[in-house]
């Protein structure tokens, strides 16, 4: 039996990425995968991958953005497959800005995404939860804890370090109900995303690697693996806390 035999997952963003890096992952450890993006096509060409490789799930078109649409998602889930057992709150988008530059409308894109995607998420998943004593999984990151003074990033890094508060909360409100909250912070992942923007030749973070102590960029299996680990019963014992997946790089001083 392998890890998460038969537990449900709510996993938003599988199209590409790290999330369907997770989907991919969880389906192996024995879960059942429903997954949501806005990306629908590319979240369902990640179902088939699973399907090929015999796990099983489903696929919605979801905005994790809107109240109706997460509600909507949420109860298909339950219809089909009875039960939440963990919820992995891992789509986000980004606008990158510094504070006298960003534009107010990207700002709270930033925020609606980030971190008002998470709350609503958790919100609609919260009585199935409950009845499972199952597990939350949010998305921090580097950003929430720490500044820099390379990337211009004011409002990620407000809704990164909301999600790490966010998820100590939970962990709080969800520990009468068994229900455990932890939040997983990467530091620098190869990502589509991350090789256009951060990662690309013109960008002053292009050679971050550098400044990594263990000497690579992380990949989303580094994350996923952590995030199977803290869904699992081996992390029975753990909640509230924030793990933080960076290769050492918020850690120690450049040079």
């Amino acid at each position: 039996m392998t890890r998460l035999q038969d537990k449900v997952i709510l996993l938003s963003g599988t199209g590409r990425g790290i999330g369907r890096a997770a989907a991919l992952r969880f389906a192996a450890e024995g879960a059942v995968v429903a997954g949501g993006d806005l990306l629908e096509d590319d979240a369902r060409e990640t179902m088939s991958l699973i399907e090929a490789a015999g796990g099983t799930g489903s696929v919605s078109r979801v905005d994790v953005t809107d109240e109706r649409s997460v509600g909507d998602w949420v109860q298909a889930a339950v219809a089909r497959f009875g039960r939440i057992d963990v919820v992995y709150a891992n789509a986000g988008a980004v606008r990158f800005g510094a504070v006298d530059e960003q534009p107010v409308a990207d700002w709270r894109f930033t925020l609606a995404t980030e971190l008002d995607s998470v709350f609503l998420t958790v919100r609609a998943a919260w009585p199935h939860l409950v009845s499972s004593s199952g597990v939350i999984i949010t998305v921090g990151s580097t950003a929430g804890i720490s500044g820099s003074v390379t990337n211009k990033r004011v409002a990620h890094a407000a809704s990164k370090g909301g999600v790490i508060a966010l998820t100590r909360q939970l962990a709080a409100e969800g520990a009468q109900h068994g229900i455990r909250a932890v939040c997983i912070s990467p530091g620098m992942i190869a990502t589509e995303g991350s090789r256009e923007n951060l990662l690309a030749p013109d960008h002053p973070m292009r050679a971050i690697a550098g400044s990594i102590p263990l000497g690579r960029l992380g990949t989303p299996e580094d994350v996923v693996s952590a995030a199977v680990f803290l869904s699992s019963d081996e992390a029975s014992y753990i909640t509230g806390a924030n793990l933080v997946v960076d290769g050492g790089w918020s850690s120690v001083l450049p040079g």
